[in-house]
């Protein structure tokens, strides 16, 4: 098979790659099409479908978290590669050649999978309260060898306020370590640092010209690097990121109609799942309601569709309609306005939100919170109060990092629906011909990768 190189840069779109002079004249050279999002356009989601070919309603892959039915719990970024529910392209290309190799290096889902080289986020969480970044690898010994190299992973520039380009640039050079050792037949890379600067700050040029030339930057020395290496290279994102101005609080609204319902701990309000009538679990412009009561359904239907911000709601027939119609999905699911996004906020009064409320804390939060990404501006010393709260930790107090605002109103883009404006699309480039027109289909990605393998 035929040497292959995935480089996912995520949120990059034509219009983007406009504005990066360098590598729009290498895509020049080959062949570039949009790729027509699946709903719901997020993570998970759409790397599973890339990597099977199938939508959300066979792999099962309905967003980056769902509602945990038989546990009463809703879980967002779990790992474990069983969760997909269809065959992966790697699996595929080893039944057609048994020497063929994979490394997935931060892919979605990468852990306990049949890939050769796995490297992925998995922080140690003592007992004390600490998070110390690590990383978990396949083989285990990789852990070691590859942070005795190039360093500890920078978990705290992969997500929360402190997002840079290092956390891109250290997978960047994860990968260049893999194939120095391995030399993988396909290497499919993550390089999510156009995600973190667009949903702070929409598409406003100068706020992320900077952050284009960087990753701009990165893409280029990769592709040197393989292509040096008899490796085709290929460029792909998961989905385009507009700009926003609403965040609309599904829960709220369910809360204020008597079908949402919490628990107190401690003076602070927690979503209280399993006797809730109805609660949504937001992700991004898309959110799954789960409704426990079917007898409430339509109720819950037309409140949703009569809400500010929302543009559709799917109900059964509809959910087949777009895939995904599998039992993860809830009862209806919420799309939003083009300018708008859900938060998963459920409570009314910001002196009873949860503990993690103000905190980086992805697997508490029942929804997605973008707002992560950003320091309270309310907090007058921002560094001082982070460098106390870092030394209490370091002594072995338990202390709360709450250094994260509760004004979602600061998020400028964000995606999950489909957009209109195919400009707005995530886009595929490649050297080779092997792309039917200039608009594909996400479910293609699979076939297309599969053409790039055996095209020996």
């Amino acid at each position: 098979m035929q040497k292959t190189v995935v480089l996912n840069v995520v949120g990059l779109t034509s219009s983007l790659l406009e504005k990066m002079p360098l590598l729009s004249r290498w895509a020049s050279c080959g062949q570039v099409a949009t790729i027509e999002p699946i709903l719901p356009a997020v993570t998970c989601s759409v790397q599973a479908t890339y990597l099977t070919g199938k939508l959300p309603s066979e792999h099962g892959i309905v967003g980056n978290g769902w509602y945990f039915r038989d546990e009463c719990e809703v879980k967002f970024w779990r790992q474990s590669n069983k969760l997909i529910q269809s065959p992966k392209i790697w699996e595929m290309a080893k039944s057609i050649d048994p020497t063929f190799t994979c490394a997935n290096l931060f892919w979605w889902y990468n852990m306990y999978s049949s890939v050769d080289y796995a490297i992925t986020p998995r922080p140690m969480y003592p007992a004390d309260g600490r998070k110390i970044p690590d990383i978990y690898t396949q083989p285990t010994g990789i852990r070691s060898l590859i942070q005795d190299e190039l360093g500890q992973f920078p978990l705290f520039n992969f997500w929360g306020p402190n997002t840079s380009i290092k956390s891109s640039q250290w997978i960047a050079d994860s990968a260049k370590w893999i194939e120095q050792r391995y030399s993988p037949t396909l290497t499919l890379v993550y390089l999510p640092h156009l995600d973190y600067c667009l949903q702070r700050y929409g598409t406003d040029l100068e706020q992320i010209q900077q952050d284009l030339t960087d990753i701009e930057t990165l893409c280029l020395d990769l592709i040197d690097f393989y292509e040096k290496r008899n490796a085709q290279v290929i460029i792909l994102s998961e989905y385009g990121i507009t700009s926003v101005f609403q965040p609309i609080h599904l829960n709220h609204l369910l809360r204020e109609n008597g079908l949402l319902k919490v628990r107190q701990e401690l003076g602070r309000e927690y979503l209280d799942a399993g006797t809730s009538i109805a609660f949504a679990v937001a992700d991004h412009q898309i959110a799954h309601i789960y409704i426990n009561d079917p007898d409430y359904i339509p109720k819950v239907y037309d409140l949703l569709l009569n809400a500010q911000g929302v543009a559709q709601v799917l109900d059964e027939s509809s959910k087949k309609t777009y895939g995904l119609d599998h039992p993860r999905s809830g009862e209806l699911v919420a799309i939003a306005q083009a300018d708008a996004w859900f938060t998963y906020y459920y409570w009314l009064d910001d002196t009873k939100a949860p503990d993690y409320a103000r905190t980086v804390d992805i697997h508490r939060k029942p929804g997605y919170d973008p707002v992560e990404l950003l320091l309270d501006p309310k907090i007058r010393f921002p560094k001082l109060k982070i460098g106390t709260i870092l030394a209490k930790k370091r002594l072995g107090f338990r202390s709360l990092l709450d250094v994260i605002p509760l004004d979602a109103s600061l998020i400028r883009g964000s995606h999950g629906c489909v957009s209109s404006f195919s400009e707005e699309w995530p886009i595929f480039i490649t050297q080779q011909e092997f792309i039917p027109s200039t608009a594909i289909k996400a479910t293609d990605i699979y076939s297309i990768i599969m053409q790039h393998l055996m095209s020996v």
